[in-house]
């Protein structure tokens, strides 16, 4: 019989995080399976100091390519690129574990080019210690764009109740203001129209933040940004007959998204879309990079240093993101049994 589930690679992110003890946590769990085949790109080593310190009792299965994966629970498939050692510090910045992370998400990458995987999961990584290692990316987002030679991605938060696309995202407040152009700002309400529409919103209802406290108040405030960023962008999405409001006050745009008027927020800055995500629901964030070829879903926090190594790190994000993955990934129904 075909197996129509796709397989999802989860890249372990920094191992001296909490990546390996919710990745350990997540495959423990039956729904996960029951949704997906994964299988973790990492290092064997780490996951199996992962299981003892998070008791699930499960086997680590070191492979080199994803082809003799069984993807069964109780085993945990991992392509093992052997970078970390046994006995790694937990919880400590570490060049090798800002080196291990980027050989991750690459070999994730070229699976996923190949074929060999549907869509990639990411656990989280050190912005500082993959610069010590000497990968000048701001993180996962941008290092994907270059794996892949992509010009332009966008990044949508989606937590319970809201989903969010930014603008721009780890640039200063003032270049962010900056960069913010009409063209810019069509493509990412474009990029994460269409994502929707493939998720089955037939016309997805956007709205779109203002920069300004309320909106620039016909000019009270700013120097006229929207007028000149903004507007001209939206006028152009509903000449396309495409359901997109604004620009909104921020103060309440978030509020009525949560409510339900809109389906999708665009926030032009990091902090205008990532705040109220995380009030929503840090746990149960998710972080979607879109404009990628390949599918790339990824946890809404940190690597918790303070914590890793102790077992206690929530893995719900992760099985959030991973049923994001499922949903986005090519669908293999005609795959051959």
């Amino acid at each position: 019989m075909t197996d129509t589930r796709p397989i999802i690679a989860i890249t372990m992110g920094d191992a001296s995080g909490i990546g390996p003890e919710i990745i350990m946590k997540a495959l423990a769990r039956e729904d996960v399976y029951a949704m997906c085949r994964p299988f973790v790109v990492g290092d064997a080593t780490r996951l199996r100091e992962a299981d003892a310190v998070t008791k699930t009792g499960l086997q680590v299965n070191a492979l080199q390519t994803p082809a003799g994966a069984g993807y069964q629970r109780g085993t945990v498939d991992v392509i093992d690129l052997g970078i970390i050692p046994a006995g790694h510090p937990f919880g400590q910045l570490s060049a090798l574990s800002g080196e291990g992370a980027f050989r991750y998400i690459e070999r994730a990458t070229r699976l996923v080019e190949a074929g060999e995987a549907d869509a990639i999961c990411t656990a989280p990584l050190s912005k500082e210690a993959l610069h010590a290692a000497g990968h000048k990316y701001p993180g996962h987002t941008e290092m994907l764009a270059h794996l892949t030679g992509t010009p332009e991605v966008s990044m949508m938060l989606v937590a319970p109740k809201l989903r969010v696309i930014h603008v721009t995202t780890h640039i200063g407040l003032i270049d962010a203001i900056k960069k913010i152009e009409p063209g810019l700002v069509f493509r990412v309400i474009e990029r994460g129209r269409a994502t929707l529409v493939k998720a089955g919103i037939e016309q997805p209802r956007i709205g779109v933040c203002a920069i300004n406290p309320h909106a620039g108040e016909n000019g009270l405030f700013g120097q006229g940004e929207e007028e000149e960023k903004i507007i001209p962008a939206i006028r152009k999405c509903q000449a396309n007959g495409w359901a997109v409001d604004g620009p909104l006050p921020a103060d309440t745009l978030f509020f009525r998204a949560a409510r339900g008027d809109f389906d999708l927020v665009v926030a032009m800055y990091h902090d205008q879309g990532h705040g109220p995500v995380k009030v929503m629901g840090l746990e149960a964030g998710v972080n979607i990079t879109i404009g990628l070829p390949v599918v790339r879903t990824s946890v809404d926090h940190g690597t918790a240093f303070d914590i890793a190594g102790k077992g206690i790190a929530d893995e719900g994000s992760l099985v959030e993101a991973l049923k994001q993955a499922v949903g986005l990934a090519p669908k293999r129904v005609m795959q051959a049994a």
